[in-house]
C-alpha cells in the first residue's frame, strides 16, 4: 500500500520519485528530475528510507530454467547442398536499360511488362517452377499491370513475394508443371 510522501521506483523504467497524489489506482509521482507523472500502483514499488532494493538469485535454478530440451528425433527431411534459389527478375527501369531520358511514361511500362512477359515464357519453355518479379512499391501502376498480365496465363498461380526479403515491391510467380 502506497501513501503520500513514500518513495518509489517505477518497474519498467529507472524512474525514482515521491509520491504526492492518490486517486484510486493512479498515483501521481514527482520524479527526482521535478517532472510529475501518473502510474498504475502495480507499477510502482516502495523503497524503504536508506535502503536500496537487492535481489538474490538462486544460479543453478536460472542456469536450470536457460536450458533448452533438445528434441530426440532426426529430421529424415533431405536438404540438397545446392539449393537454387528462383530467378529474381528487376523490373526497375534503370536496370532494363541504360537511358530513358527520352521515353514517356507509357513507353517505359510497355519496355517492363514486354520483359516480364519474356521470362514468363521463358520460364515456362525451361520448365522453371518459380521467379520472382521485383517491381517496387511506387504507385502500384506497374505491380497491376504485371498482375492483368499474370493473370491471362492458365497455368500461373502469383502472390506478393516474402515480405521480409523484398518488401511489398516483389510478386513470386508459380508453374503448374503438366505431369503426363
Amino acid at each position: 500500500m502506497l501513501n503520500k510522501g513514500d518513495k518509489v521506483s517505477v518497474l519498467d523504467d529507472s524512474i525514482d520519485g515521491i509520491v504526492i497524489k492518490i486517486e484510486g489506482t493512479a498515483v501521481t509521482i514527482e520524479t527526482t528530475d521535478g517532472f510529475n507523472l501518473t502510474y498504475k500502483s502495480s507499477e510502482l514499488i516502495k523503497i524503504e528510507n536508506g535502503s536500496t532494493l537487492k535481489f538474490s538469485f538462486n544460479k543453478s535454478q536460472i542456469i536450470s530454467e536457460k536450458e533448452v530440451v533438445k528434441p530426440n528425433y532426426i529430421n529424415k527431411e533431405k536438404k540438397y547442398k545446392k539449393e537454387i534459389p528462383p530467378p529474381e527478375f528487376d523490373l526497375h527501369i534503370e536496370k532494363l536499360i541504360k537511358s530513358y531520358k527520352g521515353m514517356s511514361n507509357y513507353d517505359i511500362l510497355t519496355l517492363q511488362i514486354e520483359t516480364a512477359k519474356r521470362h514468363i515464357e521463358f520460364a515456362i519453355r525451361q520448365r522453371i517452377p518459380k521467379i520472382v518479379f521485383i517491381h517496387g512499391v511506387g504507385e502500384g501502376v506497374l505491380k497491376s499491370d504485371l498482375d492483368f498480365l499474370l493473370g491471362r496465363y492458365e497455368n500461373i498461380i502469383f502472390q506478393d513475394a516474402n515480405y521480409q526479403k523484398y518488401g511489398s515491391g516483389a510478386t513470386e510467380v508459380y508453374f503448374k508443371q503438366n505431369l503426363k
